[in-house]
């Protein structure tokens, strides 16, 4: 059975009615540059919107680079082939470079949602990929136009961290999955009680009051003598005082670079440090815990090799 759009707050069937989807009850959502908008427009994901569609081709593999790619299939362990006619859930999207990797390497039909008007980026880098089986919706995840129990599998990756709740959050994917569906998230993980001793949760109560305009351009105009510091602290085998420079970790940016793109993903990386309205690493037993209260069966908690650096995985099957 293909999967249905309902309105998430009385569970009403959306039909397609010109510019809108429209259910039985008279509710109403606008589709807008072709993306229904199940959500407002203004919300705490605006960042997002800024950082992606500023940045949209930033992370997008490419013939020398498919560090995407990678990670999607490290973090997931599912392989092109078992992906291949399943119904999938997207869960945050950003600017869809896990998007493009399931429609370029599979023959899934994906649904992927974003809360922030990134899924303007996502449908405008994937478009040309997308062969009628990509769906694009603005939505949150704790309020999904999706009934229960749609998807054969949901991954959500980059999100978690940055939601009001993150077991709000795991609770509403278990929710979406079949029974017997797979769940796959990733997230900041707390390795100790140094996490959150560093420049980025120190200087956030100021960084998340700022315009994002404003924030962006100070990044941008600090951003060489950051990295310059950076490299200097490195070379003199004083790294450990890297984490109280307000820049990204250059050791968790992919090799390979040219100067020019290490400077985009630094800016980039930056701005997702010091802008988002939430921030809450989580340990990955408390996170497998939240799983098995949802009402699935944890399968994995640990740490993966996703290319530049390790990510804190957990995949669960919802029982």
């Amino acid at each position: 059975m293909p999967v249905e759009l309902i309105n998430p707050s009385n569970g009403k069937r959306l039909q397609r009615v010109g510019q809108a989807l429209v259910d039985g009850d008279g509710g109403s959502f606008p589709v807008v540059n072709g993306i229904p908008r199940i959500c407002e427009a203004s919300n705490y994901a605006d960042s997002f919107g800024k950082q992606w569609n500023a940045f949209r081709l930033t992370q997008i593999d490419s013939a020398e680079q498919e560090l995407s790619r990678q990670r999607f299939f490290a973090e997931t362990g599912w392989t092109s082939e078992q992906l291949d006619g399943v119904d999938l859930l997207e869960a945050g999207s950003g600017a869809g470079r896990f998007t493009r990797v399931v429609l370029e390497h599979s023959r899934a039909k994906l649904f992927s949602i974003d809360y922030s008007n990134a899924v303007e980026a996502n449908l405008k880098t994937n478009a040309d990929v997308a062969a009628g089986r990509l769906q694009v919706l603005q939505a949150s995840i704790t309020g999904m136009p999706f009934p229960d129990g749609s998807f054969d599998k949901i991954f959500c990756l980059g999100v978690l961290q940055h939601t009001p709740s993150v077991e709000d959050s795991v609770r509403a994917l278990v929710q979406k999955a079949k029974h017997g569906g797979e769940i796959v998230v990733d997230f900041y993980a707390i390795r100790g009680w140094w996490t959150k001793l560093s420049a980025k949760y120190l200087l956030r109560p100021v960084t998340t009051r700022m315009a994002h305009d404003r924030l962006l351009r100070l990044i941008e105009g600090n951003i060489d003598w950051l990295l310059a510091a950076h490299r200097g602290l490195t070379r003199l085998r004083m790294a450990a005082l890297t984490r109280f420079l307000p820049v990204v970790d250059l050791r968790t940016l992919p090799a390979g670079l040219t100067p020019g793109e290490l400077r985009d993903w630094a800016v980039l990386d930056t701005f997702d440090m010091f802008s988002p309205a939430y921030d809450a690493p989580q340990r990955i037993e408390a996170v497998a815990d939240m799983f098995q209260r949802s009402g699935a069966d944890v399968t994995f908690a640990g740490f993966v090799d996703a290319g530049s650096a390790q990510a804190a995985v957990v995949r669960a099957v919802r029982r």
